[in-house]
């Protein structure tokens, strides 16, 4: 699932290969990943636009798309089913995008070990501007596996205990010490979710690689999850969610779910019971 900058480095320019830059931000720091790949990237990676690629038809922001809807994103980018697929970004967002891919049938893809920020620290190259010219390509997305999380579904874990509600935002957005980030929504956390900030899963110290499958499973432990169980990630808008269920399949867990409209959905609704303040 992870590609070391060594790695990547023998293997750009190949003609099976493709590197995407999956840069995006949440709407309170002003600034587009768009805006983030054209300042720097690594030479020859092309641009994921998350927002571009997610539902559009969806209220809430980053929503899983339809087959067809990323088959089309997809093949855009120059990218085939047999196509090498290499993901990168500044923090949290390639496993977002890395879910993406598996989801819809792409067994070829992996996620640059440490990002952009490895990489820089490595002191390897880049560039700036526009993407090398490329040819789109047709792509076929499968039909993917039940592995979402309605709203229903986390408010029956929570009041009957058949899933561990797992929050990957960070602390501060957990208890509502911090704004949810997002225009109009409510700050606070479900009540009953348990807080496992995205950033326990990922170095945030160079080299920022992301923890290794025993480490993460201590993280998981030190929580009060237990990864034998069935677990509902959950987060903002679905991203840092991916983190947890990156982790959880490295760590050979299968029994997850990612609940898609996460807090912008949930924070949203009158109808559904929030918490601050480390309230429950």
């Amino acid at each position: 699932m992870l590609i070391q900058p060594d790695e990547l480095d023998q293997k750009r320019g190949s003609d099976d290969l493709v590197v995407l830059d999956c840069a995006w931000s949440a709407p309170e720091l002003g600034r587009t990943g768009k805006e983030a790949f054209y300042a720097e990237h690594i030479p020859g990676a092309r641009h994921f636009d998350l927002e571009a690629a997610s539902d559009p038809a969806s209220a809430y922001p980053n929503m899983m798309p339809s087959p067809d809807h990323f088959a089309e994103v997809v093949g855009a980018l120059g990218i085939g089913n047999q196509t090498e697929v290499v993901i990168y970004d500044g923090s949290y967002v390639s496993a977002r995008v890395f879910w993406m891919f598996r989801r819809f049938g792409h067994e070829r893809v992996s996620i640059l070990d440490g990002g952009l920020k490895r990489w820089k620290a490595e002191g390897r190259p880049l560039e700036a501007g526009d993407p090398a010219p490329f040819l789109p390509k047709t792509y076929e997305a499968k039909e993917p596996d039940e592995d979402i999380a309605e709203w229903p579904d986390v408010l029956a874990a929570l009041r009957e205990g058949s899933a561990q509600v797992v929050d990957a935002r960070t602390k501060e957005r957990f208890t509502g010490a911090l704004p949810s980030g997002y225009p109009g929504l409510a700050s606070g956390h479900m009540p009953g979710a348990i807080s496992l900030p995205w950033s326990t899963m990922i170095d945030q110290q160079p080299p920022y690689r992301f923890k290794s499958a025993e480490e993460a499973e201590a993280a998981f432990r030190a929580a009060g999850v237990d990864p034998d169980k069935p677990i509902i990630a959950t987060c903002g808008s679905g991203v840092t969610a991916a983190v947890l269920a990156l982790q959880l399949t490295r760590m050979g867990r299968t029994g997850w779910l990612v609940y898609d409209g996460s807090w912008n959905e949930w924070g949203r609704r009158p109808d559904l019971p929030r918490s601050s303040l480390g309230t429950d």
